[in-house]
């Protein structure tokens, strides 16, 4: 259907990159670590290349989905990068949850090569990636995004163009912030239930069905009460996502007194050796304190 390469193979990339493939697309993959690659191509067939630049040399879209701004920098820029290997005319999508500021700094990049950019943040997690049911916030120019959201409806449930560039990252930095208050929120409850004495199980099932009710309390309350928080969403990616938007809110004058302070609670839950738990690990802060 379309020729397309994808930069990064994580928890998230990998799946993503493998929904590309099955729904018929031509893919070749690059991953800094040579061996993940190729355990991706023999799963799921496709190619693989040695640098981003060769990944992308003939593709119609380019995708990437790395950790942080200096990991895309890394892969898109230089002699060795997407931007190099990319052709005038062709579309690249950005799936990193990184600012602003790089997703305009690459758009204004591409734009003087003739490529056109786009961020596109994810939101769902790695069963969300696995699944192929994401959420994608894209900023960007209406055109090449009409092109390439076919194409994203791989592993997308939903795939929205924000507004211009820079707009899907701020949009994942909104959906960031109204997690981690909601998160603590949810930790409260449920640890004030389990002092309580009450029956919790009892208790989630009855307040799921009315205006407490969220994603977070149905996929997450009742291993919060258990103690489980070895899956998910890990901290350390939440701190750094924290961290990207409490920079843009220096910038654009917003207060973000809870997502701050919850921040460094997520601080306290990595000196307990939870970098790698899910981010309903705030739990472990008040039921063990």
């Amino acid at each position: 259907m379309t020729k397309v390469a994808f930069v990064g193979l994580g928890v998230m990339g990998y799946p993503m990159a493998g929904h590309l493939k099955n729904g018929g697309h031509e893919v070749t993959v690059y991953n800094r670590t040579a061996a993940t690659a190729e355990k991706w191509v023999a799963e799921y067939g496709g190619g693989s290349a040695p640098t981003p630049r060769q990944a992308v040399e003939g593709v119609e879209i380019a995708f990437s989905c790395v950790g942080n701004d200096d990991d895309l920098r890394a892969v898109v820029l230089g002699e060795d990068g997407i931007l190099a290997g990319l052709g005038s005319g062709k579309i690249f999508v950005d799936h990193t949850t990184a600012s602003a500021d790089v997703a305009r700094e690459l758009y204004a990049l591409g734009e003087e090569r003739g490529i056109a950019v786009i961020d596109g943040p994810v939101s769902g997690g790695q069963a969300g990636a696995e699944n192929g049911v994401l959420t994608v916030m894209c900023g960007g120019d209406q055109a090449p995004f009409d092109i390439a959201q076919p194409v994203i409806d791989a592993y997308a449930r939903a795939c929205t163009l924000m507004g211009p560039i820079g707009s899907g990252q701020l949009t994942k930095m909104v959906n960031q912030i109204c997690i981690a208050g909601l998160v603590q929120g949810l930790s409260e409850g449920m640890n004030f239930g389990q002092k309580a004495g009450l029956d919790m199980d009892l208790v989630i099932d009855v307040i799921s069905k009315g205006a407490a009710q969220s994603w977070q309390m149905d996929n997450r309350a009742t291993n919060m009460c258990a103690g489980k928080f070895d899956y998910g969403f890990a901290v350390d990616w939440m701190r750094k996502d924290m961290a990207i938007s409490l920079a843009e809110a220096k910038n654009n004058g917003a207060r973000l007194p809870v997502a701050a302070l919850v921040d460094q609670f997520y601080a306290q839950v990595q000196a307990r050796g939870g970098k790698r738990w899910d981010t309903s690990s705030l739990m472990h802060l008040l039921a063990n304190d």
